[in-house]
């Protein structure tokens, strides 16, 4: 009678904790993909509490930090016009979480239209709360990449 108890408990501790991790996980997505949107949209307002003060932003033509970051989508010396998302894995540890996506970016760059095949990695933090961009690094890639899983 214990062991089935003891194997009771210990499923729903796992089904607990699955659920839980797959919701964190379905939490991380969506913030993803609104995060595109207000890039897009040059939201800075819902921007600037999502990037994390020690934020470092990795691009084909350089790094740098958040106050820089939100000065290239609200000037629009980056236009991020849409993300078309194609795949994405998640990965939680703790208060951290990565997201990588593989995307085909449509934006303007330098007055120029530029689309390019991308696996983008956001390292999020969870602070009071909240989920919080510490980094995103854009890799180039073929349109052939596949983001295992």
């Amino acid at each position: 009678m214990k062991a089935i108890i003891f194997g009771l408990s210990f499923g729903l501790i796992s089904t607990v904790s699955a659920l839980a991790q797959s919701t964190a996980e379905q939490e991380i997505i969506n913030l993803s993909k609104e995060k595109w949107q207000w890039m897009a949209d040059k939201n800075v307002d819902k921007l600037t509490p999502l990037f994390h003060d020690k934020a470092k932003f990795v691009h084909m033509s350089g790094t740098w930090k958040k106050a820089e970051e939100l000065d290239i989508i609200k000037t629009g010396r980056i236009w991020y016009k849409k993300a078309d998302v194609h795949d994405v894995a998640v990965e939680i540890a703790d208060k951290t979480a990565i997201i990588w996506s593989r995307i085909t970016l449509t934006a303007v760059v330098r007055g120029a239209d530029a689309v390019t095949e991308f696996t983008v990695t956001e390292v999020y933090t969870k602070q009071k709360g909240d989920w919080k961009i510490l980094a995103l690094t854009f890799s180039s890639v073929r349109d052939t990449h596949k983001i295992e899983h």
